[in-house]
């Protein structure tokens, strides 16, 4: 679907389209998107994406072990066992970390061992040490009984020869290498991280670290964008700030677009640059525009494209629109063609709070509002931060946000909000 198909309203202007919608069309776009893969050493695989199902090759752990210190047992030996009524066991030796166990455990006796410790034949439980009593060297009282299993961890109770210890797909998080450590698995094959381009335009913006002269205004957008994709594990680009001449802006995309996996180009409120992101994507490849403009507040003239097989987003110049659209539509693209799959719009921790304040909102279009959270009377407290898009600081002090939905007019003081927390 491009922007030729979308259907008009009643002044003849392309409706916006529901952000659930647009999302939908765009992670259908480019679905079949997978980048290329490598494989690493398990200790540089931290956050990189699985690209091939890992298969257990050995059970974990390898035998049983005890995970108390205390007695390796035979369970029906301890049975009716009470501090009033202690059975007696004979101690048979006692099993070293980092050692083969030594000999069998025979009814009537029993091995001390450790947390960690291999079980040794004949034993199928362990008592804990603290329901022990000593006798002497020799002998020890056992004051509370156990069942077969009882303080073990079994051969394969981990994870199973042969089971999928990581699916493609996956992305290898600390827990995910320590237990491919546990297995034995010493490199994984991951996908390469996407390249992402970052483009800011327009003649009024200039590197953030000049000195402004009037009429001119420092990028915001750049080190945004540039360190929101950096969180998505992706690499950047960077293609620096961008005249809104016609040919350089044209020439800029297009470069972006044949080297790099997905591209972003921010800033020019003005009509006629919003003009130009659009005719750019058309002219360089297709299907071109997917979407222009969604009921989306703030973010609503995001452009969402695709040139042949990269995708092309025209985000707002203000900051905070910039970073709305970002969450909702690049991010997901993003984890799509980094070889995961997006499982929602939202993915970020969030909190229940009480909203402090009535905010209105227009039937028909997904609000975003910025709030600071703040703790009372053991209960947290949502308080709005209402600014213009345009002003970066309503971000910087806010801790999250919340969603007011399309078939929503408002909410009231006092409601209780889902506060999605800015990381």
């Amino acid at each position: 679907m491009t922007d030729q198909s979308a259907p008009l309203d009643m002044l003849g202007r392309a409706r916006l389209t529901g952000v659930a919608a647009a999302r939908t069309m765009l992670l259908s776009q480019i679905a079949d998107l997978r980048p290329e893969t490598e494989t690493l050493p398990l200790d540089q695989c931290l956050d990189r994406v699985c690209a091939s199902q890992v298969v257990a090759p050995e059970d974990l752990p390898p035998t049983d072990r005890s995970t108390m210190d205390g007695f390796a047992v035979v369970a029906a030996d301890t049975f009716g066992a009470s501090q009033s009524m202690p059975g007696y066991l004979d101690i048979d030796g006692e099993v070293l970390m980092g050692e083969a166990p030594e000999g069998k455990v025979a009814r009537g006796s029993c091995c001390k061992i450790p947390t960690g410790g291999l079980l040794p034949e004949g034993a199928d439980a362990v008592v804990m040490h603290e329901h022990t009593v000593p006798v002497d060297d020799r002998v020890v009282e056992i004051i509370k009984p156990v069942g077969s299993g009882a303080n073990l961890i079994r051969k394969g109770d981990d994870i199973r020869r042969g089971a999928v210890a990581v699916d493609a797909g996956r992305l290898l998080r600390p827990q995910e290498l320590g237990l491919l450590a546990g297995l034995g698995v010493i490199e994984v094959e991951v996908f390469t991280r996407p390249r992402v381009a970052i483009i800011s335009t327009g003649d009024e913006i200039i590197d953030y670290r000049q000195q402004p002269p009037p009429g001119k205004f420092r990028d915001i957008n750049g080190i945004v964008l540039s360190s929101l994709v950096r969180r998505c594990g992706a690499l950047i680009k960077d293609y620096g700030i961008v005249s809104d001449d016609e040919a350089s802006f044209f020439a800029t995309v297009e470069e972006a677009v044949h080297e790099t996996d997905l591209v972003l180009f921010s800033g020019g409120s003005s009509v006629g640059m919003r003009d130009l992101g659009e005719q750019a994507i058309k002219r360089i490849g297709n299907p071109g525009i997917l979407v222009h403009g969604v009921s989306l507040k703030p973010g609503k003239p995001v452009i969402i494209g695709l040139c042949n097989k990269t995708p092309v987003f025209g985000l707002p110049g203000h900051p905070v629109s910039a970073m709305v659209c970002f969450d909702f539509f690049v991010k997901p693209a993003i984890e799509a063609i980094s070889g995961t799959l997006p499982t929602s719009i939202i993915t970020q921790p969030s909190v229940q709070a009480r909203l402090q304040r009535n905010i209105n909102s227009a039937a028909g279009r997904l609000d975003v509002v910025r709030v600071q959270l703040r703790l009372s009377d053991s209960e947290l407290q949502a308080l709005p931060i209402l600014g213009k898009s345009g002003a970066i600081s309503t971000l910087s002090e806010a801790h999250g946000y919340f969603l007011i939905d399309e078939e929503s007019q408002g909410v009231s003081n006092d409601d209780l909000v889902e506060v999605y927390l800015y990381q």
